[in-house]
């Protein structure tokens, strides 16, 4: 694998949580470097060693809702 991407949100209750697209991994941090750092932990616990992807992509996503 040469990439694994990753949504990125703002949680609801504060902090963001990433979401792997096509994998089962999910983390959550309260800021953008922590979360930068659990990713990385995140993919290294979840795949073994020597098949890890080269990159890991962040994707944020922002919703904003307007009342009319």
């Amino acid at each position: 694998m040469v990439e694994l991407i990753f949504i990125v949100e703002e949680s609801p209750e504060g902090g963001y949580t990433a979401r792997a697209l096509g994998e089962s991994i999910l983390t959550e941090a309260d800021d953008l470097p922590q979360l930068r750092e659990m990713v990385k932990d995140a993919v290294l616990c979840h795949f073994e060693e020597g098949n890890t992807p080269k990159l890991i992509r962040l994707h944020f996503v922002k919703e904003e809702i307007i009342a009319l």
